[in-house]
């Protein structure tokens, strides 16, 4: 069973209210398949990617379920998040939702003192969001109890394994009780996650709404080849682009993202460095001021590809190429959001070339090859040497020459292409 209209589910009336003024009118399709067999108790196995309506998809039945139950100190319901990031950002979505009730929502998470967490707990919860490694040790220390939870929610469970969780993930979900419900989302579904989903899972039912196909269709992508020691430079003079509104920059390691930030900011281009080794105030600073567009340049790992949910995200720049195809998918899965579009720009070193062979494959669709102006070329083919194209200053005076028979109107051009720079230092300057 489906639904096409939020007032055809039937929710409490403090739920529907909220839900109303939040402006949720069409469900998303995860949310139209989703909620209606949370509703009717079934346990839940979903494919699912950030940005498709997860959060309210399983928080909305669970907020029906708990609205409908008595009340305590102890937490009855309980989602599990890989970052601190996402937990937060579950968090203030399920306190909107949850607006004209009386449910107490709070989170835990690693990389903070404990203090106010703890005071929370014992204030008490109903709805706990937390990360494993900071719930494991808050019951390890008998400030949280797991003997109440009637529903229980797994977010983005596949990153929960690939960062090692999947130890701790058990024996939380060993403590709660074995009549809950239980819902397992994950972007991707390889076997490891299917297994936890065998054990922890009662005769659930399945929603897979393909997320990622309709999110990279409504991305650009495009491929250029540099040499790597070049990549600081090109990366520079590519987000210089008067498209580029807000950007994030994915690297492979957390020094690179600090390494990147620096220059980029040196440059004069407002930008942050987001990962884990980051303290949390400093994170959430950063995304706020990110959202805010104090800063429009974010410098992220793999690790906060997931965890960054925000609208109007006009490119993204794979500086290094990602070794793993979904990470690919979920990386530039941060624009074109809410049915917009947007741009995926990748520089690809001699070394990165066949990861960006393995990356075509899995879109099943062209990537553009570009060069240094970000005109096209052709199609990204791996192996296909730049001297094939010509050299770049040569295949540029080329082009420009045919534009403007002439090599100093083209530099003429390249000038004018110089002024956004100016424009973008000026409009992120502090106030």
């Amino acid at each position: 069973m489906t639904v096409s209209d939020f007032a055809d589910l039937g929710l409490a009336q403090s739920l529907a209210r909220a839900v109303r003024e939040l402006g949720y009118e069409e469900p998303t399709p995860v949310q139209a398949q989703a909620i209606p067999l949370l509703l009717n108790g079934s346990d839940l196995l979903a494919t699912a990617q950030t940005g498709t309506g997860k959060t309210a998809g399983f928080g909305i039945p669970m907020l029906q379920r708990l609205s409908a139950a008595k009340a305590g100190k102890e937490p009855r319901g309980l989602v599990l998040a890989p970052t601190r990031e996402l937990a937060l950002q579950i968090v203030e979505e399920l306190r909107s939702l949850a607006r004209f009730t009386e449910i107490r929502i709070a989170a835990v998470y690693g990389g903070v003192g404990k203090g106010q967490q703890i005071r929370a707990l014992r204030a008490g919860v109903d709805v706990l969001v937390a990360t494993p490694g900071r719930l494991l040790d808050l019951m390890g220390e008998g400030h949280a109890r797991l003997d109440r939870i009637s529903a229980l929610a797994l977010d983005e469970a596949d990153r929960l394994l690939d960062m090692g969780f999947i130890h701790d993930v058990r024996r939380i979900v060993n403590a709660t009780p074995g009549s809950r419900q239980s819902m397992l989302f994950s972007a991707t579904m390889p076997k490891a996650v299917m297994n936890l989903a065998g054990e922890m899972l009662r005769k659930p039912a399945r929603v897979d709404v393909s997320p990622e196909e309709p999110t990279v269709a409504n991305i650009r992508q495009q491929a250029l080849r540099v040499a790597r020691e070049a990549k600081q430079s090109t990366l520079t003079q590519m987000l210089r682009e008067p498209s580029v509104s807000r950007a994030i920059v994915f690297t492979r390691t957390k020094h690179r993202a600090n390494r990147v930030a620096k220059a980029l900011d040196k440059s004069g281009i407002a930008a942050e460095a987001i990962h884990g080794n980051k303290t949390q105030n400093a994170r959430q600073r950063a995304l706020q001021g990110f959202k805010d567009n104090r800063i429009w340049v974010l410098v992220a790992t793999d690790i906060a590809a997931r965890g960054i949910d925000v609208d109007e995200v006009s490119h993204v720049v794979n500086f290094d190429v990602p070794n793993e195809v979904e990470s690919y998918v979920h990386r530039i899965g941060r624009t074109a959001r809410a049915g917009a579009s947007g741009v995926a720009w990748s520089l690809v070193d001699p070394e990165e070339q066949r990861d960006m062979a393995a990356i075509c494959r899995y879109v099943d669709r062209p990537i553009e090859e570009i060069d240094e102006d970000l005109n096209p070329v052709g199609t990204f083919t791996v192996g296909r040497p730049r001297d094939n194209r010509g050299g770049n200053g040569e295949r540029r005076a080329q082009s420009e020459n045919a534009k403007t028979g002439s090599a100093n109107t083209g530099s003429a051009n390249r000038s004018r292409r110089r002024k956004p720079r100016r424009r973008k230092t000026r409009a992120t300057a502090p106030a």
